[in-house]
């Protein structure tokens, strides 16, 4: 297996962090972070509930960056090829 095949997401060519997933496992996490995100939306409001709506996006990200880091190429600094 090529290496590229073995992460389901790539560096970004600038700076720090990940790009869009490679894989269809990165495509069903980035959908999973995007519908959780929007449920806890619909289950709390920011307008009327800002600390469960903090909550819940702050949990799902720090989850979605934890799979990131675990699946995904390992991150460094960078700037361009």
């Amino acid at each position: 297996m090529s290496q590229a095949g073995r992460y389901w997401f790539p560096m970004k060519r600038y700076g720090w962090g990940w790009g869009l997933p490679l894989v269809w496992q990165g495509w069903v996490a980035l959908a999973l972070y995007v519908a959780l995100v929007v449920i806890g939306v619909a289950i709390f409001p920011p307008a009327t509930h800002p600390e469960g709506f903090a909550t819940v996006v702050l949990g799902c990200t720090a989850a979605f960056v934890g799979v990131c880091y675990l699946k995904g190429e390992p991150p460094r600094w960078r700037w361009g090829d």
